[in-house]
């Protein structure tokens, strides 16, 4: 598959082609989905917790005889029927990580890759080095690359702190590393935007 570059000005600047598999039938379709359910797993925190009958402050009293005073029996004044009492089955400090293997990371970052590249939503400048960190800049150049009115992911080959200081007010504007970038990532945007070496970089991720 070849792909055009383009300038911060819009206009073609040559073309090149894709250096990995492109996959265009369902391979992969399980491992994007085993990969993104884990990336949103470990991002839970897993610190809600709930205390027990045996943790809520009390006493061990019995809050009144048995029998004879006409109101339901009672044995506790932590009874998880009473308010302030204790919590029955609630939740309790977890990790929610799940593993996922490297080659299944891998195809899935493929597939994602894939699936966005035949839906034509992958554009590749030669560079997105700006003057200056503005806003006022940065709003320009995605004019120029017809990407405004969407949410856009920037992916860069290295820490470029000027870009990164004009694009950061922007809203619905992602930046990522080519080393770090991942399937979520690739997913959650509605256009993405590569420097040739950013491509390249991944190229090789997914070559490996």
């Amino acid at each position: 598959m070849k792909l055009s570059i383009k300038d911060l000005q819009g206009n073609t600047a040559g073309e090149l082609d894709v250096a990995f598999e492109v996959i265009s039938n369902g391979r992969g379709s399980q491992a994007v989905h085993d990969t993104v359910v884990a990336y949103m797993a470990a991002r839970r925190s897993g610190t809600a917790s709930a205390k027990t009958m045996g943790e809520v402050a009390g006493t061990g009293k019995k809050p009144w005889r048995q029998k004879g005073t006409g109101r339901a029996r009672a044995g506790s004044f932590q009874s998880p029927l009473w308010r302030g009492g204790g919590v029955v089955h609630g939740p309790k400090p977890r990790d929610f990580s799940k593993k996922v293997n490297k080659k299944v990371a891998r195809l899935a970052l493929l597939k994602a890759m894939s699936e966005r590249l035949n839906a034509g939503d992958v554009q590749v400048v030669a560079d997105l080095k700006l003057a200056q960190p503005k806003t006022k800049e940065f709003v320009a150049v995605q004019d120029k690359l017809g990407v405004s009115g969407h949410t856009v992911l920037f992916v860069l080959d290295g820490v470029d702190d000027t870009f990164e200081r004009a694009a950061r007010n922007v809203v619905g504007v992602g930046l990522a590393q080519a080393t770090s970038v991942n399937t979520y990532e690739l997913l959650r945007y509605d256009k993405l935007v590569f420097t040739r070496d950013s491509l390249a970089r991944l190229s090789s991720r997914l070559a490996e």
